[in-house]
C-alpha cells in the first residue's frame, strides 16, 4: 500500500472533505456515547442545545470563542510560514501580565492619562510582550536552525512560573485574602458587554476584525505573499529575492502579538484581573482550530465558535445524561484527525501493490 499523488484535486471532493470528516467524527464519538450507556440522539441534541440552543448558551459559546479565535489566528499565521509556534499559551499569559502591569498596577499612579489612551497603551504592551516572547525562538530558528517547537513549548512552562512568582510577589492583590491573583484593572479599562446581562463583551469585535485584517494581509499584500512563499518553500523564496529572516521576524511579531492580545482581552473583558487558571489551554486549542480551518483566518473565526460550542455544550450535556465532559475533547481531536486525513485523500490516492 502506498500513496500516489493525484494529477488534480476535484473541487467537489475538496468541498465534501470537511463534511465527511464531521460525519466520521460523529460516528466515532457515537460509539463512545453508547459505551457510556447514553442514547446517541439525545446526547448530541443536548450537546447542541447546551452550546447554541438559547441566548445564554450562545453567549457562553461566543465568550469562550474570543480567546480561541485570537490564539487560532496566532497559530494560523505562524504555521503558514512554517514557523511552528507552540507557545501561544505562554504568549497569552505574558500579554495578560502586561495588561495588568499597565492598566492595573500602574494605571492609576504616576500618570494621569485619559482612559482611551491608557487602554491603547495596555493593548500595545500586551501585543508587544507576546511578540517579543516569540521573537527569540524565531531568530534562533532563522539564524541557527534551532527547532522552534522545542523552544516555544518550553517557554510556556517558564512563563507560567514567572507569572506565578509575580502573582505571589510584586503584582499580588493585597485585598485577595492570600489568593494568588493580580491587582484589578481600572474600571475604565474593562471592555463593555456586547449583549446585556451576558458575559459576551466587545472583545468579540476585536477577534472578528483581526480575522478580517489577517485575511486581507495574507491575500492582498506583499508581506502576505512573502509569508506564503516562505511557507511553501523557503529556499525558493530566498532565491526569488524574499528575505526569509525578515519574513520570519514579521511572522513572529504578528503571531506573538495576536496571542498576547488574547490575554489582554481575556483580562479586560472577562476577569479584570490575572490568575494562573485564566486559560484552560487556549493556546494549545488554538493550534487545533488553526488546523481545522486549514490555516485560513476566516475559517479560524468559524472554527473557534465550533470548538467553543462543543466545549460549552459538553458541560450541560454531561449533567443531563451522565456522559463525561471529556467527550468534547474526543470530538475536537477526532475532527482534527479526520479533516487532515480527508484533506490528504483529496490530494493523494491509495494504491495497493
Amino acid at each position: 500500500m502506498r500513496l500516489e499523488k493525484r494529477s488534480h484535486s476535484s473541487p467537489v471532493a475538496l468541498a465534501l472533505a470537511p463534511l465527511g470528516a464531521v460525519v466520521f467524527t460523529l460516528l466515532i464519538s457515537a460509539l463512545l456515547v453508547l459505551w457510556a450507556g447514553a442514547p446517541v440522539g439525545q446526547t448530541y441534541g443536548l450537546l447542541f442545545q447546551g452550546g447554541f440552543g438559547s441566548v445564554f448558551a450562545l453567549s457562553e459559546t461566543l465568550t469562550r470563542a474570543i480567546p480561541l479565535m485570537l490564539t487560532g489566528l496566532a497559530a494560523a499565521v505562524a504555521f503558514k510560514a512554517r514557523l511552528f509556534n507552540i507557545g501561544a499559551e505562554g504568549q497569552l499569559y505574558v500579554g495578560a501580565l502586561a495588561a495588568v502591569a499597565v492598566g492595573g498596577l500602574h494605571g492609576g499612579t504616576g500618570f494621569d492619562l485619559p482612559p482611551a489612551l491608557l487602554f491603547m497603551l495596555m493593548m500595545l504592551a500586551s501585543a508587544l510582550a507576546g511578540a517579543l516572547l516569540l521573537l527569540g525562538p524565531a531568530l534562533l530558528k532563522a539564524k541557527l536552525g534551532v527547532d522552534e517547537v522545542v523552544t516555544t513549548l518550553l517557554l510556556n512552562f517558564i512563563v507560567l512560573l514567572f507569572v506565578s512568582m509575580m502573582l505571589d510577589g510584586p503584582m499580588k492583590d493585597p485585598t485577595a485574602m492570600g489568593w494568588p491573583q493580580s491587582v484589578a484593572l481600572l474600571p475604565e479599562l474593562e471592555l463593555s458587554k456586547l449583549i446585556p446581562q451576558t458575559r459576551v463583551h466587545t472583545g468579540l469585535l476585536w477577534g472578528v476584525t483581526l480575522a478580517l485584517a489577517v485575511w486581507a494581509l495574507m491575500k492582498y499584500t506583499v508581506p502576505g505573499f512573502d509569508i506564503r512563499a516562505v511557507g511553501a518553500n523557503a529556499r525558493a523564496a530566498a532565491f526569488a529575492g524574499v528575505s526569509v529572516t525578515r519574513t520570519v521576524v514579521l511572522v513572529a511579531l504578528l503571531s506573538g502579538g495576536l496571542a498576547g492580545l488574547a490575554g489582554a482581552i481575556e483580562v479586560a473583558g472577562r476577569t479584570s484581573y490575572l490568575t494562573l487558571d485564566i486559560s484552560p489551554g487556549y493556546g494549545y486549542s488554538g493550534i487545533v482550530i488553526a488546523m481545522l480551518a486549514g490555516l485560513h483566518p476566516l475559517g479560524v473565526a468559524l472554527g473557534s465558535v465550533f470548538v467553543a460550542g462543543v466545549l460549552v455544550g459538553a458541560d450541560s450535556m454531561s449533567r443531563m445524561v451522565g456522559v463525561p465532559t471529556y467527550i468534547a475533547d474526543v470530538i475536537v481531536a477526532t475532527s482534527l484527525i479526520a479533516v487532515l486525513v480527508a484533506t490528504l485523500l483529496t490530494q493523494y490516492r491509495i494504491k495497493l501493490k
